[in-house]
């Protein structure tokens, strides 16, 4: 079961850890007996201000998880709804990248899933300028809604293929990101939200020099980087191991579960 499914059927549950809330941490319990897979970056709606997940995890039937999160809305701390509702986005790329890099090195640390709160609310402002979007409370919605008719003609542009499993994406001629899951049914559930997430990047970018194809021997590159790239495992908040592969050119992060990703 997916966090969106969980959360439109009322099987899962996400609310502040107390009344007063604290940023960096939410309560998710899942009623259900299924599992629910929670997917580095998604975006929760609601309560005392927007957060999105800081890594993914694979959440035990019947269990109760603090989960660690990042705020996307810097101007409110105010209750808009006592639980979250599914936001149906992904951080772009760009400013998942970052997070993940930081909170890789506070895993090895021992400091946990936390990122760099205040880097990531700079990047947003950066984003929101540059795009020229105006949000009363700096809300990454807020960066979505304002590119939602260039957004969707990008999901017109890309179609899944049967048994798909993941994507390479590439914006203006160099590789920006892949994305894989272990089933094909999982990522189809993901695959325009995560168009979405690059597109918002590829809008922002429209200035810059590009190719209208990435080379093949920069695939190459960048696959080799992600083979090359050292590898550590720490515990998951739920089921399984998360795996981080940091390098020169290379950030990535992945959860197993009974050797499946």
């Amino acid at each position: 079961m997916t966090l969106e499914e969980g959360l439109s059927q009322g099987f899962v549950i996400i609310t502040e850890i107390s009344t007063g809330g604290s940023v960096p941490e939410l309560k998710l319990v899942n009623k259900s007996p299924d599992k629910v897979l929670v997917v580095d970056g998604e975006e929760l709606m609601g309560a005392k201000q927007n957060r999105i997940v800081n890594a993914s995890f694979l959440i035990a039937g019947n269990s109760e998880v603090v989960i660690p999160v990042s705020c996307v809305e810097q101007g409110r701390w105010s209750y808009r709804s006592a639980m979250f509702s599914y936001g149906e986005k992904v951080m772009p790329p760009s400013l998942r990248r970052e997070k993940q890099k930081k909170v890789a090195e506070n895993l090895d640390r021992g400091a946990g899933y936390r990122s760099d709160q205040g880097q990531i609310w700079e990047a947003l402002a950066e984003k929101q300028s540059r795009m020229s979007i105006n949000s009363p409370t700096g809300a990454m919605a807020d960066l979505f809604e304002g590119q939602k008719n260039r957004l969707s003609e990008y999901l017109k542009a890309f179609r899944l293929v049967d048994s798909q499993v993941g994507t390479l994406f590439a914006i203006n001629g160099k590789v920006a990101g892949l994305e894989c899951f272990g089933h094909w049914q999982t990522f189809s559930k993901f695959f325009k939200k995560l168009v979405q997430s690059y597109a918002l990047d590829a809008i922002d970018m429209i200035k810059e020099p590009k190719e209208d194809h990435v080379a093949v021997a920069d695939i190459r590159r960048f696959m080799e980087g992600i083979q090359k790239a050292p590898r550590k495992s720490y515990p998951s908040l739920g089921l399984g191991e998360n795996i981080r592969a940091e390098g020169p050119f290379i950030s990535g992060a992945a959860l197993v579960y009974n050797e499946s990703v």
